[in-house]
């Protein structure tokens, strides 16, 4: 799954059981198309957690950063639909971050997929990043494998909070996040286990705060969709 662009806004939060098929419906059919309706954005994707029955991660594969400050996008965060308006209290516990894309590796859309949210140690910054960069190159021959990719969240300095954050209220925002796909969820735990654990990750020059997430495809689109539906 290599990632389309040089930015991203990687999302995590969760979604009542009892909201779960309204949700679907509406991030499948509405908000997703809206997205990608948008310049700059080349492929949305969704994923329900392999551990918490209402945990979802959302990934947004953006062209450019400057994506990110476009009218286009702001307008949208700005004016929500009354769909929107009415499912976004029920996004609990966000944490949303606009990324740079610092290392992309692999290719194909994969099923599985890992995240790692973490933090660099104190002027270690430049040491762990080399280093997350040469294992995760390594990964993507591996079988069960077939992506991995580095990003540092870079808020733009003009960013305020928009229309959007403030019907769901304050987001948290994860740091740096170290994403690895495949087809094999065994293979890609082993190799998460054995190479990115926390321990290994301190090693390297993390601090000692990181969150793993495990995660099966929902559902994946790109701007060539929406004439499809």
């Amino acid at each position: 799954m290599p990632l389309l662009g040089k930015a991203a806004v990687a999302m995590w939060w969760n979604v009542r059981l009892e909201q779960h098929s309204e949700f679907g419906d509406w991030h499948s059919h509405e908000h997703f198309p809206e997205r990608m309706s948008i310049p700059g954005f080349r492929r949305g994707s969704r994923w329900t957690s392999m551990h918490d029955a209402g945990g979802f991660f959302v990934l947004y594969e953006l062209e450019q950063y400057e994506t990110l400050t476009s009218r286009g996008y702001l307008e949208r965060l700005n004016a929500p639909t009354p769909w929107s308006t009415k499912m976004m209290p029920h996004h609990l516990d966000m944490v949303r971050s606009q990324c740079r894309v610092v290392a992309s590796f692999g290719g194909g859309v994969a099923t599985s997929l890992t995240t790692i949210r973490l933090s660099p140690q104190v002027t270690k910054d430049a040491e762990l990043k080399t280093a997350l960069a040469e294992k995760l190159g390594a990964l993507v021959s591996m079988p069960g494998l077939t992506g991995a990719h580095l990003l540092i969240t870079d808020p733009p300095t003009t960013s305020t909070p928009t229309t959007e954050q403030q019907i769901r209220g304050s987001d948290g925002t994860a740091d740096w996040i170290l994403l690895v796909s495949g087809y094999d969820p065994e293979a890609m735990q082993n190799v998460v286990a054995g190479r990115f654990s926390f321990p290994a990750l301190h090693l390297l020059g993390a601090q000692k705060n990181s969150t793993i997430g495990r995660y099966e495809l929902a559902f994946t689109m790109t701007p060539q969709d929406i004439a499809t539906m």
